[in-house]
């Protein structure tokens, strides 16, 4: 069964392109889900900075190894 190999994410998007939204309304979709999961991993990485000691120059020396 295709459902069982779906996610719930990927479930409830295919609910909404059933509405058959306009371009416009996909686009604002795409940006919510786009700041929505920025958000997420910015949470998860200052949780780790904090968990772990990592300061602003780690991150920035390791961005330029």
């Amino acid at each position: 069964m295709v459902t069982e190999k779906l996610s719930p994410l990927q479930l409830e998007l295919l609910k909404v392109y059933s509405f058959q939204p306009s371009d416009e309304d996909l686009q604002a979709i795409k940006k919510i889900l786009a700041e929505y999961f920025s958000n997420k991993q910015v949470g998860n990485l200052a949780k780790a900075e904090e968990e772990k000691g990592i300061s602003q120059d780690d991150l920035d020396r390791w961005l330029n190894e």
